[in-house]
């Protein structure tokens, strides 16, 4: 989302931010659903598909953290039935039945909600699984969450599911406001070289095709596979050797193994000691925690740049 990184007069600049990134989504939302004077709303999510709602809906099933906890966040969160064995924040999301996984999920146990609305991942092996809730009777909307601007979009048409346009946006709002911040904050900072590790075997980065690269920049730092354009893709240590990155993100489980790995320490941040442990908790979710998580990498690149 290039709006992150072109403004620069701080309280002119945080308005300003905050304006366009709001009309983006707004845009966005206006582009992709059709609220009729009747109550009724149409939309088109992303596989492309008509989602008819008749009215707003009363019994959800959330098949992806980022919708279930952005549900709560806007109020919807009483109205959530059903959600994924990993949908686990806020807390109180935990008191909602789970139906299992998220990805290939169990539709009987899905049905067996009685939802009139389904919103799930629009991922290409789940597309059998939309349009068979679809042919069920069952309103089902797939959006896909991987990066920045797509939390903003999809929080925005969320709000217009429920009925909630206004909480939608003070949602966005705060979280684009807090990122802002921290660019602001970090923007003229000298800027580490990062490898994001992700997987060990393969070994697996994350580039910039994933909200985490994003939010690297964000924080005051520069992914060294920024351009390559997937999500996870697959790279060789011997090219990590090659790049030489400042720093190494990795989960907190992975830093004991890596600082005590001999094929690690030829790199020479690990012999330096420059593995640095993020909370995957608060990092790994592209919902309403973004703002949090680009202030938790900041002062990992960045110590007391940010109170």
């Amino acid at each position: 989302m290039p709006v992150l990184y072109l403004l620069n007069s701080r309280r002119s600049t945080r308005r300003l931010f905050i304006a366009i990134v709001v009309a983006m989504a707004c845009r966005d939302a206006r582009s992709g659903g059709s609220p009729r004077a009747s109550g009724a709303l149409e939309l088109r999510d992303d596989f492309g598909q008509v989602v008819r709602l008749a009215a707003a809906p009363r019994r959800i099933v959330s098949l992806n953290p980022a919708t279930t906890e952005l549900l709560f966040a806007l109020g919807a969160g009483d109205r959530v039935v059903g959600r994924t064995q990993y949908d686990l924040w806020p807390d109180s999301a935990r008191l909602v039945p789970s139906i299992g996984a998220g990805m290939q999920p169990n539709l009987e146990a899905i049905l067996g909600r009685h939802p009139d609305l389904v919103v799930m991942y629009a991922s290409g092996s789940d597309r059998g699984a939309a349009e068979r809730l679809t042919a069920a009777g069952v309103a089902t909307a797939a959006f896909r969450i991987d990066r920045i601007a797509d939390f903003a979009r999809v929080t925005m048409l969320l709000g217009q599911m429920i009925g909630d346009s206004v909480r939608a946006r003070t949602v966005v709002d705060s979280v684009t406001g807090t990122l802002e911040r921290v660019r602001h904050a970090t923007q003229s900072l000298p800027r580490p070289s990062v490898f994001l590790h992700a997987w060990e075997k393969p070994l697996m980065t994350l580039g910039g095709g994933s909200f985490i690269s994003e939010l690297v920049t964000v924080a005051g730092g520069r992914n060294i596979y920024d351009s390559l354009p997937a999500p996870s893709p697959v790279v060789t240590l011997e090219d990590v050797l090659r790049r030489n990155p400042d720093i190494i993100l990795v989960s907190p489980i992975e830093r004991k193994n890596m600082l005590q790995s001999d094929r690690w320490r030829a790199l020479p941040a690990v012999r330096k000691g420059r593995v640095l442990a993020y909370d995957t908790n608060l990092v790994a979710r592209p919902s309403v925690k973004l703002g949090e998580a680009a202030v938790s990498l900041a002062h990992l690149f960045h110590p007391g740049v940010l109170p």
